[in-house]
């Protein structure tokens, strides 16, 4: 069925182009070795998103995206929040309520500093909802299920929070093995209570996410950093199937354009009840939007 035009998205993963290098660029540079990363300009996997610099080179207001989330009939988006500098995420949750809610970005090899900082970070704002990791990125790497992690889960448990987490094989030229989607068997297993969201679609092993989306009842799938004519079709089917409540969708602007995303989500393959939990039901859920949107 075409995608219905009078639901209000909620768009998981969102961020403001500043005209600086951005979407884990600087993490990447600390990480890679190849020269061809040298010259990406904007985004730390350039050679995948060709288009994405162009888009990130040219700062942006929060009124001129706003303006671009109401053209394409996102109600709200998610935008990280930098523990260390979280003014900025502040201001706009104040100034937009109702049209941005946030995550916070985590960092085990800190140990209790970032533990205290998650904490102190998500009390600041009821519009902050989430913690996110991006295994791959951090310096050293940190695989998900290891236990400089678990103190961060533990804490994510506490104060009711899903974790966002990168699965598969990155688009940045570092390795991969952090992040393969098996290693939250072990983590749901011993924190049944925490939501976990995969993202960035745990390619190529889809399959594996969806067993584990299958016997895990709180972990989740977002869209990520896949342009919806790519979106795996074993993850389509099993939203039509038994996972209609597992699956969200995350845009990834400025890393792809929401033309691009919104033109070609409307060939997507999805039942018509699957819809409205697909792009705003299941987010409200899983992420307790339910205050900040009155409902």
């Amino acid at each position: 069925m075409t995608r219905p035009a009078d639901i209000g998205v909620i768009d998981l993963m969102l961020e403001i182009p500043t005209g600086t290098a951005g979407m884990g660029m600087k993490q990447a540079r600390q990480l890679t070795r190849d020269q061809g990363t040298d010259e990406f300009s904007h985004h730390p996997a350039q050679y995948l998103f060709k288009d994405a610099g162009a888009r990130m080179s040219a700062a942006s207001d929060p009124e001129t995206v706003v303006a671009m989330m109401d053209t394409f009939g996102v109600a709200m988006a998610q935008i990280g929040v930098n523990p260390r500098k979280p003014e900025g995420a502040l201001a706009l949750f104040e100034r937009y309520p109702t049209r941005f809610f946030g995550e916070v970005g985590v960092d085990p090899n800190r140990g209790m500093e970032s533990v205290r900082a998650l904490e102190e970070t998500v009390r600041l704002h009821p519009n902050i909802r989430a913690a996110s990791a991006a295994p791959c990125l951090l310096n050293p790497q940190v695989p998900i299920d290891d236990k400089r992690f678990y103190p961060l889960y533990a804490k994510c448990c506490e104060l009711g929070i899903p974790i966002n987490m990168l699965v598969g094989v990155p688009g940045p030229r570092v390795p991969y093995k952090c992040q393969h989607p098996g290693l939250l068997d072990e983590v749901a297993w011993f924190f049944p209570e925490l939501k976990v969201v995969m993202r960035h679609g745990g390619d190529p092993w889809t399959d594996l996410c969806v067993k584990l989306l299958l016997k895990w009842p709180n972990l989740y799938y977002s869209t990520s950093a896949w342009a919806p004519k790519h979106y795996p079709r074993d993850v389509l089917e099993f939203a039509n199937k038994r996972g209609s409540g597992k699956v969200l969708f995350a845009g990834y602007f400025p890393g792809l354009s929401y033309e691009r995303i919104f033109s070609e989500m409307d060939d997507l393959p999805l039942a018509s009840e699957v819809w409205p939990k697909f792009l705003r039901a299941n987010a409200v859920d899983v992420y307790g939007l339910g205050p900040l949107l009155g409902s």
